[in-house]
């Protein structure tokens, strides 16, 4: 969405940046009478913080079950205030968005197991233990049983980016980006249409495509090779 990104309040004079705050709201009296006093520019992201240690001081009292419960609530939380247009400009996929999808979409389906398996329990107690500071397992540590709900993870993951890559391409053309951005979204159906039952391996790389489709466009050149590269693996492996 557009917003007016230099705010000022009409009942204390106070100026400030909503892209800080997210609000409307004046951080001085608290005054919800303001008004943008800048042009209007492309936002989507919101100040937001990961933070799951309240989720961990439960692990020696509660089951995994409500533990997987309340984490995937706490991401999801997080997650929907996340954005990767800042004040007009694309910002990268961070390693932390991708554990938080990651560990909602993990989450979500253990709650849901009556006995989900003491590698696919490792395997989330690893990840809930540096999620919020963007660290996650190797693709190859990904058990047998967490395949489906890793693969979708890795798909919402990359729709999520390319939500926000489309819309600042439509502001800012660039058509060799456009096209790689074509390419990834194929992938991505793919995977939805398999339910997630893919090659985790696989489905990693297409967020990696996805993360330096982004570096590519905001002027990292060597990133579109480096994307084509993620994508001619899947393509290999799908042979």
């Amino acid at each position: 969405m557009k917003v007016r990104g230099e705010r000022e309040c009409q009942d204390c004079g106070t100026r400030w940046r909503y892209y800080e705050t997210g609000s409307i709201a004046c951080p001085d009296c608290g005054s919800i009478h303001s008004v943008g006093i800048d042009e209007h520019t492309e936002h989507t992201d919101t100040p937001a913080t990961l933070d799951l240690t309240p989720v961990r001081s439960r692990i020696d009292t509660d089951t995994t079950r409500e533990i997987a419960d309340a984490t995937a609530e706490r991401c999801r939380e997080y997650t929907r205030k996340r954005g990767f247009i800042d004040a007009g400009e694309l910002r990268p996929l961070d390693p932390t968005f991708v554990a938080a999808v990651e560990l909602q979409h993990i989450g979500t389906h253990l709650s849901r197991e009556l006995r989900s398996g003491d590698p696919a329990e490792r395997y989330f107690y690893e990840l809930l233990g540096g999620a919020d500071n963007g660290d996650r397992p190797a693709v190859d540590e990904v058990p047998s049983a967490l395949r489906v709900p890793y693969g979708l993870a890795m798909a919402a993951v990359v729709d999520s980016y390319q939500r926000d890559v489309r819309t600042y391409l439509d502001a800012n053309p660039e058509p060799t980006a456009r096209q790689l951005s074509g390419r990834i979204r194929d992938h991505r159906k793919r995977i939805e249409a398999l339910d997630g039952d893919v090659d985790p391996a696989d489905a990693n790389r297409l967020v990696h495509a996805a993360r330096d489709l982004g570096s590519y466009i905001t002027g990292d050149e060597s990133a579109f090779v480096r994307a084509e590269n993620w994508l001619t693996g899947i393509e290999d492996d799908t042979v």
